[in-house]
């Protein structure tokens, strides 16, 4: 059953993708419906097989490659419904849902990397842990895709170029709103979701930092967001380098989200050969 909602899930996502692509390209306002609602089609298919999947092991089906790329995905998509219905920002999912997309079809191309699994997951800790950083990834994937949006509208106006994709994208200033409010309430979920994990060490091997390449780039991660967030609220940073940071912490977030469990060895991860 889970295979049969998952293959729903996909299937949704790329007709959702194909209707955003046609709506950037048509304004027609039935297009987004369909797409918009195509999308949540997927999203609770695949989140009625996340929930299968989670019953059965008895925690979160977050402990793969796999389980994690398809997780982040599902939040991504979900973040996206809501943030939609928020900021009205229609133009936002021809670039949210095919990054979606590419996650989860990715999903089903990733490694046999696996998390440490018993009882880890049945921990509080780590049900806030994972909970709120998946979470937090999802509002900094919708920053990074609003941060690309910006750069391409802002290079639209210094060029004069007030054609077709100038009058798509969104305003400079409603561009960096969505960028600045996703920052702020996904900073706190990052945080809560590092302090959980640190807690969880400080109890399992009795050290909240051990040194583990996940913990480095998680906290090189969490820094570039809190000096975005610190210059944002304290010297006023708006655009062009919100952008680009906003891009660069994302980046960092996937670095240590695949690339640290692909790379490199340490509590987090564990090689399948």
């Amino acid at each position: 059953m889970e295979i049969v909602f998952l293959t729903v899930a996909t299937l949704s996502y790329c007709i959702g993708t194909i209707g955003y692509l046609i709506y950037l390209f048509h304004d027609r306002e039935r297009v987004h419906r369909v797409a918009w609602a195509v999308l949540l089609f997927g999203a609770l298919f695949q989140g009625a097989a996340i929930a299968l999947g989670s019953w059965r092991e008895g925690h979160l089906n977050v402990t793969d490659s796999r389980q994690a790329l398809a997780f982040l995905a599902w939040v991504l998509v979900v973040t996206y419904l809501f943030a939609q219905r928020r900021f009205q920002v229609r133009i936002l999912g021809s670039f949210v849902s095919p990054l979606a997309v590419v996650f989860l079809l990715a999903s089903n191309l990733a490694p046999g990397v696996i998390f440490p699994v018993g009882t880890i997951f049945q921990s509080a800790w780590v049900i806030v842990h994972v909970t709120a950083l998946f979470l937090a990834n999802g509002l900094f994937g919708l920053a990074f895709c609003a941060g690309i949006m910006y750069l391409v509208q802002e290079r639209n106006i210094k060029r004069k170029r007030f054609g077709y994709w100038y009058t798509r994208l969104p305003s400079l200033e409603r561009l960096d709103q969505v960028n600045y409010i996703c920052i702020l309430i996904g900073f706190p979920l990052m945080t809560i979701g590092l302090i959980a994990g640190f807690a969880y060490a400080g109890a399992v091997w009795h050290s909240p930092w051990n040194w583990d390449p996940k913990e480095i780039f998680a906290l090189i991660t969490w820094c570039i967001y809190a000096v975005l967030l610190h210059e944002r609220l304290a010297v006023g940073w708006r655009g062009r380098r919100a952008a680009w940071l906003a891009i660069a912490g994302f980046s960092a977030v996937l670095i240590t989200f695949l690339g640290v469990n692909l790379l490199l060895k340490g509590h987090h991860t564990i090689f399948i050969r």
